[in-house]
């Protein structure tokens, strides 16, 4: 979104002018009852949302939410108005069909407010967005926030995510692009209906809000890996017959029970995109550090996070772990309690090297012998 800082006063109207002055004028001006052009009259109604009376400021923007459409129609498509101007009514009106329409075809837009609109869109409404390529290539943020917004039809995401890879423009804000963009190097699927109502579901059933943690405690608790996975057989999501970038889709934007199914996935990257999605706790990641049946890149991603491995739980399940790599179980060795050494000292379960550095920090604690 755009910085909304006043506009030039010298480039408005003389009319507009006057409807700013001081005076009672500039309320009758946010009530939207002075006579200007539909263009001038938003642009007015912007200058006094953002004006330091809050009174003045919220009847100005209350007046805008209620605009008659027909005006809505006539004064967004004009392309003399100020980016600004533009980006505020997108978040203020950018819901109403009318509003969306005349907006994305106002070439003043920003490329910044067409992101605003494509994360909080509906699906008609991202698709419409998805036909101007060339804004998409120039502004990638807009395909994050496509592949971002749980409205968006799946194929319609595949479609722009495909073009970026065919353009070789990495697409920021997506922990997992990588991933992502391997997983359709071959070229998107083609588009039906039933793909995309196949991912709605999965959706529905995956993307609460309110979602509970899978697990109680705290994250310097070492978290037992004794649970199986709490939804395929309870809500009927086929995720077996989910494409990879569906599955990829799901897993970066799933909460914590889709997420442990797709961590377990046998494709690579569908694991490694559930290990990257943003919303994997501490909880999750102290369960996953202790999994040894986990595919090897998501126990080395875990140990790349230092903000994760700042908790004990997740540093004693590493060590433990055969598949983390030496070179991180070596570093974390030493910061675990005399108890826990003593244990991974006598492990049969893990490296013999990881077991004799045990042992060494076990001796240099205790002291010389006396």
């Amino acid at each position: 979104m755009l910085d909304h800082t006043p506009l030039d006063p010298g480039r408005l109207s003389a009319a507009a002018q006057r409807a700013l002055g001081a005076g009672p004028g500039r309320m009758m001006a946010s009530r939207g009852l002075v006579p200007l052009p539909p263009a001038e009259q938003v642009a007015v109604l912007y200058q006094l949302a953002i004006d330091g009376d809050q009174n003045l400021a919220t009847t100005a923007r209350t007046t805008a939410m209620g605009l008659p459409d027909k005006l809505l129609a006539g004064a967004l498509a004009d392309p003399v108005l100020d980016a600004r101007v533009l980006d505020m009514f997108a978040q203020l009106v950018g819901d109403k069909q009318v509003a969306f329409e005349a907006l994305i075809v106002n070439p003043s837009l920003a490329d910044a407010t067409v992101a605003y609109l494509a994360e909080n869109g509906g699906p008609a409404e991202i698709d419409r967005i998805a036909t101007n390529e060339q804004r998409l290539l120039r502004h990638p943020e807009i395909i994050s926030a496509m592949y971002q917004n749980k409205h968006a039809r799946m194929s319609t995401v595949d479609r722009v995510v495909e073009l970026a890879v065919r353009n070789q423009v990495r697409v920021p804000g997506l922990a997992a692009w990588d991933e992502i963009a391997r997983a359709l190097q071959g070229g998107a699927p083609p588009a039906s209906p039933e793909a995309d109502a196949l991912f709605a579901k999965a959706a529905e059933a995956v993307l609460s809000d309110d979602e509970k943690p899978l697990v109680d405690g705290d994250g310097e608790q070492v978290l037992p890996e004794d649970e199986r996975d709490l939804l395929a057989e309870k809500k009927n999501v086929p995720i077996d017959k989910m494409t990879v970038p569906q599955k990829i889709r799901l897993a970066t934007l799933g909460n914590g029970v889709a997420r442990g199914i797709l961590i377990r996935d046998p494709v690579r990257i569908v694991a490694l995109a559930a290990i990257k999605a943003p919303g994997v706790t501490e909880f999750e990641a102290a369960r996953y550090a202790s999994n040894q049946s986990l595919a090897e890149d998501v126990i080395r991603f875990i140990a790349s996070r230092r903000d994760w491995t700042k908790l004990y739980g997740i540093k004693y399940s590493l060590c433990r772990n055969p598949k983390t790599p030496m070179t991180d179980a070596m570093r974390l060795l030493p910061f675990l309690r005399d108890k826990d050494l003593t244990n991974l000292s006598k492990s049969r379960g893990v490296p013999s090297a990881v077991v004799a550095q045990a042992r060494k920090l076990m001796l240099q604690r205790r002291g010389p012998a006396k």
